[in-house]
């Protein structure tokens, strides 16, 4: 497996640094044809039902299991910031209570999964690698998150469901999971460099966003609006519901820059500009 994993690794350089030695024409060139075939694999996985978000909850499994590996491998939580999993697990506790009084489906499954998975890591964090937490670190105060997001899910919510509470509850989520991810960046500024693994988590997650920003769009796009009375209506919730997804994406979108610019140069351990 080891000689395997060093293979894998030795040709995604090779290819890198192929590519880094091509001309700009080439890159640009090379750039457009990677995005028209991203196009084209959303626009097949969106015409089967929700496959864009089962793949966007998929790519987000994969960066669990890459913490989980940390976690258990190396003993150690070092750069991982504990708010931000305790903020994600505030939110999937929200989506899953909401979830249960509307619909219950796949994607109920993918969030109890997450949230096991998420306590687990809170769990480890809190108790067993505790030794290694950079509390010093993780500077973000949760009441920085979850207080506008209670408030703004208190004003501006979904009016499709019967229960207002439950409409507060899940607008709560949809904002909760926006901002969820700031305290780990916070955390990455602050450190400056970022080993491999929580690299690997936070990128992961960067994909993940962008699919099911994706998987919004595409359904928007193909029901021509009529998908927005089947999450709700109201006069502020369907604008601000679309801008929270696409904030959480550009949130993303700088550290996934600086994550593939950093693996093109053939950088073992990421650092991020100041």
């Amino acid at each position: 497996m080891g000689i395997k994993r060093d293979y894998s690794q030795s040709a995604t350089r090779k290819l890198f640094g192929w590519v880094r030695g091509q001309s700009k024409k080439v890159k640009v060139g090379l750039g457009i044809m990677l995005t028209l075939i991203s196009l084209a694999a959303m626009v097949v996985l969106g015409r089967y039902g929700s496959l864009l978000f089962v793949a966007a909850e998929s790519v987000h499994a994969v960066g669990i299991l890459v913490l989980a590996y940390k976690l258990i491998k190396h003993k150690s939580c070092s750069g991982l910031s504990l708010k931000s999993q305790e903020l994600t697990a505030i939110f999937l506790t929200a989506r899953l209570v909401s979830s249960f009084t509307t619909e219950a489906n796949i994607h109920t499954a993918l969030d109890i999964a997450s949230l096991l998975s998420t306590a687990w890591i809170i769990y480890m964090m809190r108790f067993r690698l505790k030794a290694t937490y950079m509390k010093k670190q993780d500077t973000v105060a949760l009441y920085y998150t979850v207080a506008p997001s209670i408030i703004l899910a208190i004003l501006i919510h979904p009016h499709a469901f019967h229960y207002s509470f439950f409409s507060m509850l899940w607008a709560f989520c949809v904002y909760m999971e926006t901002v969820s991810v700031l305290p780990q960046l916070r955390m990455i500024q602050n450190a400056k460099m970022i080993e491999p693994f929580t690299a690997h988590y936070v990128f992961a997650l960067g994909v993940a966003r962008f699919l099911s920003f994706a998987n919004w769009i595409y359904r928007i796009y193909m029901t021509r609006g009529a998908y927005f009375f089947l999450i709700g209506y109201g006069y502020l919730w369907l604008p601000t519901a679309i801008l929270a997804e696409f904030v959480q994406t550009f949130i993303l979108a700088d550290f996934c820059y600086y994550y593939i610019k950093s693996y093109m140069e053939g950088q073992i351990v990421m650092m991020m500009p100041v």
